[in-house]
């Protein structure tokens, strides 16, 4: 007889027993044409979210979201990063479309992940044919949020065993667009035993994308 109250008792409560709902930020991924390998380091942003969380104290849904460059979602995402080895290919809508998104508060981190380098650059010509990627200054507050970069961006991997550059897009005085190159970041977000970085060195790639992250979210 307890256990028939019982059960009427939990059929009765249990639907008002909402689990809190997950968080809605979440980063995104962008999605494009020509060939590249937009999809590549499938782990990286997972864990992106979830360093964020614990380092920042932020309420990423480590869920990320992968959004096309020409869809009116890419406006939901206050961040969203770009990675690939190949061919990048935007249609003048696409272009159009990032543009605004990029003028109207969004930010965009392009990761080289070896081979993106020439792609890139055309691509965001088209995006912003007025602007010319700048190498930013070691200075520049994008080391500095909660993990201090003196010597600019942390090198992950070798490829050509060139310095680690980042560049930038500024708009009207505002850095849009963030583009890591002979660093490979995103490699050193992903799960371990995907490229077996040691500690120390995915460590400082994570810690050097919460510093993006921050930085796009307070920018």
């Amino acid at each position: 007889m307890i256990q028939s109250i019982l059960s009427v008792f939990l059929l009765i409560t249990l639907p008002f027993r909402t689990a809190p709902p997950e968080p809605e930020l979440r980063l995104a991924l962008l999605k494009y044409n020509g060939g590249g390998d937009w999809y590549a380091n499938p782990t990286s942003l997972t864990n992106l979210a979830n360093f964020c969380n614990t380092a920042l104290g932020t309420d990423l849904n480590a869920e990320y979201a992968t959004v096309d460059v020409g869809s009116a979602d890419l406006f939901n995402y206050p961040f969203v990063h770009m990675t690939g080895h190949g061919n990048v290919v935007f249609s003048p809508a696409e272009a159009e479309n990032l543009r605004n998104y990029l003028i109207g508060g969004g930010f965009l981190h392009a990761d080289d992940n070896y081979g993106l380098d020439p792609y890139i650059r055309v691509a965001l010509k088209q995006v912003f044919p007025e602007l010319t990627l700048v190498e930013l200054p070691f200075e520049h507050d994008i080391y500095k949020q909660k993990f201090k970069f003196p010597n600019g961006l942390p090198k992950i991997h070798e490829h050509d065993g060139k310095a680690p550059q980042g560049y930038g897009l500024i708009y009207e005085g505002r850095l849009v667009v963030f583009y890591t190159f002979e660093c490979d970041l995103g490699d050193g977000w992903e799960d371990p035993e995907v490229h077996k970085d040691p500690p120390d060195v995915r460590l400082k790639a994570l810690q050097m994308g919460a510093n993006i992250v921050s930085y796009a979210f307070k920018n």
